[in-house]
């Protein structure tokens, strides 16, 4: 009796189930259409393991005019916020209409930003704002995860955020901005020394006494974020090449360019401010000492620096580089004059 009495309530739940299932086919049949085609669902999830583990894309972008350490610096903090750092470089047009006209012109500028050694790629003759079109050009061509700019304000001439859409967007980071440099500062510092004829005094600190112009304050902890962090092999080629390298330009950077297809880790000594000021004059270097090391360090084909490199090559400052930069003996080491 319980045997028959199951078999009933089984069967009676079979049909009760197909006609829900039946009433549901017929359903959809009649809705408004068919049902939008979907992926499949392992090629759904390949594309979400995709977007998940690809690299972190961050854009930053600007005019980088008379290129200096500060907006270096700026590029790094960049960079440390994502996998992959794309950079756009203002035009020319859009600098004048925006600024005024810029010193160095877009070519000049484009390779100094590709020469920096956290800048993955490089995008020529962008807006300076960042326009609707082109925030979705970035999105969805180059692939941005977020767009960057320093916590100081960048304000149109109407006195708009020129990044108010990517903040809109939620897709907006912001770094800080390096205290104590920009270009207005380093065309000021120019105008002050060639002005005075006599320019800076130098002191041991490798800072000037006379105008005190120079508003950089050196930490070991900057130096090191600028620096590789690793020595040469056992048995590299080093190149060395030395110089004053004041207010950075592509110029530099093409000779040091050069000089590391030359060997396998390149080596650059900057003289200090006292050797600049008596051999060129006492209204040089506008840079000190320690801003000219990180404009350098910045520079991708450059492995190490010797800050305060003597003016005179000896034998002494051979020993120090291999004691220095390695723990035995190092290569062939070329001397480029």
């Amino acid at each position: 009796m319980d045997s028959a009495s199951s078999s009933a309530r089984t069967v009676a739940a079979c049909v009760i189930g197909g006609i829900v299932l039946g009433a549901s086919v017929v359903a959809l049949h009649l809705g408004a259409g068919p049902a939008a085609p979907s992926l499949p669902p392992v090629e759904a999830l390949r594309r979400r393991f995709r977007r998940r583990h690809r690299p972190v894309r961050v854009y930053m972008d600007g005019c980088f005019d008379m290129m200096h350490y500060g907006h270096c610096n700026a590029l790094r903090q960049a960079r440390a916020l994502g996998d992959e750092l794309v950079v756009g470089v203002v035009s020319d047009d859009e600098i004048t209409a925006n600024k005024g006209p810029p010193v160095t012109p877009l070519h000049e500028r484009m390779k100094m930003v590709r020469a920096v050694k956290w800048v993955d790629d490089v995008i020529p003759d962008a807006p300076y704002a960042i326009t609707e079109d082109f925030m979705n050009k970035l999105f969805n061509e180059y692939n941005i995860d977020y767009i960057i700019h320093g916590d100081d304000p960048c304000l149109l001439p109407d006195g708009t955020d020129a990044y108010a859409l990517a903040k809109k967007a939620g897709r907006y980071k912001q770094i800080k901005r390096t205290e104590g440099v920009s270009t207005t500062d380093i065309v000021g510092r120019m105008l002050l020394c060639f002005s005075h004829g006599h320019g800076q005094n130098i002191d041991d600190s490798g800072f000037g006494n006379g105008t005190k112009i120079s508003h950089f304050l050196p930490t070991s902890r900057r130096i090191v974020q600028f620096s590789n962090g690793r020595g040469p092999g056992p048995d590299s080629r080093v190149v060395y090449i030395d110089g004053a390298f004041d207010l950075f330009h592509a110029g530099h950077v093409e000779i040091l360019r050069l000089a590391r297809g030359l060997g396998d880790f390149l080596l650059v000594g900057i003289h200090t401010d006292q050797t600049i000021s008596s051999t060129r004059g006492p209204h040089r270097p506008i840079m000190n000492l320690h801003e000219r090391s990180l404009s350098v360090l910045a520079c991708r084909y450059v492995d190490e620096v010797i800050i305060g490199a003597p003016w005179h090559i000896s034998k002494d400052m051979f020993v120090t580089c291999e004691l220095g930069l390695s723990l035995g003996k190092l290569g062939p080491l070329i001397y480029i004059c």
